[in-house]
């Protein structure tokens, strides 16, 4: 049985009275940028208080909320109590801590929010509730971090279809969670920590959000009974020895191997066409191709597709996650801890870590799915949008998979497509330029680049939607005296590509399957 669960960080009536009172000073993330203003919010995006500071002034209680829960002032009793009542209950709660001059925040609470456009519900007025982020703070064993980088990144990549059950594993504060709740009807989420359950519990309750069921236990335990249309997941992944200094970011497995271990366990817990989204690292090790290394974790009867985003040196890797933690880098216990990092990562052959995103979709055949490593380039912002459309093309490429479906289809070359071409400088007395090559880049999204020589650019050209690839091919053969043959073999592997890439897209358009599956039996 799942373990018993720790009591709210807040209690939730008085969750619900701070909701109620936030709300009413318009205490949320449309309030504050517009009491702020551009430049000052994005400065406070940035972390620098002054400017913020400045436009609070003579705001009333909005600014003493302001300042007090997100620029980490200390506001006098009497304007805090104005805003929120008595104060005594928010100090024996833990929120407030009163110091000479006044009270300050104990805690991280701040308004928080998801845009929505014409199709969606209008933005949400969410509240996180996590610890301090603070160097004193994140030292501590069970830091609960609140709404981060990593977790902006996971939430922005999400696939949002109509679901009916979605596991947030490894919860934390419960940020997936919350962006969860517009898609899903049912909603679980885990954590092996107390405090970060408290948390999320908190979180839940001072954003509205009443239908998330919270169990205790690690990993997939607490769930081991049962199956969900989605699972998504920023867990411990920071690859070092195996130890547990931090509960938020340390597995206890050595390096990657706890990734590699969940992504074997994920496809039991899925329904059949369930997806799962996961940040995570994986090692580069010297004499092994890392592609190769990732690849060989995806199990039997999934699709993947794994998005490395950035590469970092070891000693970048430890320097990074230790100012993470808020060390002081020149101290001796620092130095000791890096020091041991560094040589265990020398011992294991790590030429570099890797971080990026995990897509993995359990296939309702049980064929062998496809599985795809590779780079992201450019801005990764909007993922979640190519992440769905990735598996929608994936799902098309597989019902196209022989070539004579593929020759027999009409493609359009996608608006967003840029042909681009590049020279160098030119050898000879001459001098000027020579022509060096070209590629078609995707300029929307991920800035997919594909290499291009003339023949690939003119069928490009020539996907206008009204001739199947076939007759393409053959116009091309004609044009540029190449064998038909030989030229269906060199183009059929870059047609799948420009299509898994989005570059070209199919007349009749993707025909995804609802993952909409009502009540279950």
């Amino acid at each position: 049985m799942p373990e018993r669960l720790p009591p709210p960080a807040l209690p939730l009536d008085l969750c619900q009275w701070l909701r109620e009172r936030f709300l009413h000073l318009d205490f949320t993330t449309g309030g504050v940028r517009a009491l702020l203003g551009d430049e000052a919010h994005s400065a406070l995006s940035r972390g620098e208080p002054e400017a913020p500071a400045r436009a609070t002034r003579g705001a009333g209680e909005l600014g003493t909320l302001v300042r007090l829960f997100l620029l980490g002032g200390t506001e006098p009793e009497s304007d805090v109590e104005g805003a929120l009542g008595k104060v005594d209950r928010y100090v024996a709660a833990g929120l407030l801590s009163r110091a000479d001059d006044g009270l300050r925040a104990a805690l991280d609470l701040r308004p928080y929010g998801e845009g929505g456009d014409a199709n969606e519900l209008a933005d949400a007025d969410w509240y996180v509730l996590s610890d301090l982020d603070t160097p004193a703070s994140r030292q501590d064993r069970d830091h609960v971090t609140g709404v981060g980088g990593a977790s902006l990144t996971l939430a922005a990549s999400m696939v949002r279809r109509p679901v009916l059950a979605t596991l947030d594993l490894g919860t934390g504060c419960g940020v997936q969670t919350l962006h969860a709740s517009r898609f899903s009807t049912a909603l679980v989420a885990t954590d092996v920590a107390d405090r970060a359950l408290a948390m999320a519990r908190s979180t839940f309750a001072l954003s509205d959000v009443h239908t998330a069921e919270l169990l205790k236990g690690p990993w997939l335990e607490p769930v081991s009974d049962r199956e969900f249309d989605n699972i998504v997941s920023n867990p411990p992944f920071v690859p070092g020895p195996p130890r547990v200094d931090y509960v938020y970011r340390d597995s206890g497995r050595a390096g990657d191997e706890a990734i590699a271990a969940l992504l074997a366990d994920l496809p039991g817990r899925l329904m059949p066409g369930g997806v799962a989204q996961l940040l995570g690292s994986w090692l580069h090790v010297r004499g092994e191709d890392w592609p190769d290394r990732v690849a060989r974790w995806i199990p039997k009867g999934c699709d993947a597709w794994i998005l490395q985003r950035e590469v970092t040196d070891p000693a970048m890797h430890v320097g990074v996650w230790q100012r993470d933690a808020g060390l002081d880098l020149s101290s001796p216990d620092a130095r000791a801890q890096a020091a041991a990092w560094l040589d265990w990562m020398e011992g294991e052959r790590v030429e570099g870590v890797g971080f990026g995103f995990l897509l993995l979709r359990k296939r309702k055949d049980g064929r062998e799915g496809t599985v795809v490593v590779e780079d992201l380039p450019g801005d990764h912002s909007g993922l979640g949008e190519e992440m769905t459309g990735w598996l929608d093309r994936v799902d098309w490429l597989q019902e196209h998979a022989s070539d004579e479906a593929l020759l027999g289809t009409r493609l359009n070359l996608a608006p967003t497509a840029v042909l681009e071409q590049y020279s160098v400088p030119a050898s000879g007395d001459d001098g000027g330029w020579a022509d060096a090559g070209s590629a078609v880049v995707r300029a929307d999204g991920p800035r997919w680049r594909h290499e291009v020589d003339a023949p690939a650019a003119a069928l490009l050209a020539g996907c206008r939607g009204e001739l199947p690839l076939e007759e393409l091919l053959t116009l091309l053969s004609f044009a540029h005296d190449r064998p038909m043959d030989e030229l269906v073999r060199a183009t059929l592997p870059a047609v799948r590509e420009f299509v898994r890439h989005g570059v070209l897209l199919p007349v009749d358009g993707w025909t995804p399957v609802p993952r909409w599956r009502g009540q279950r039996s």
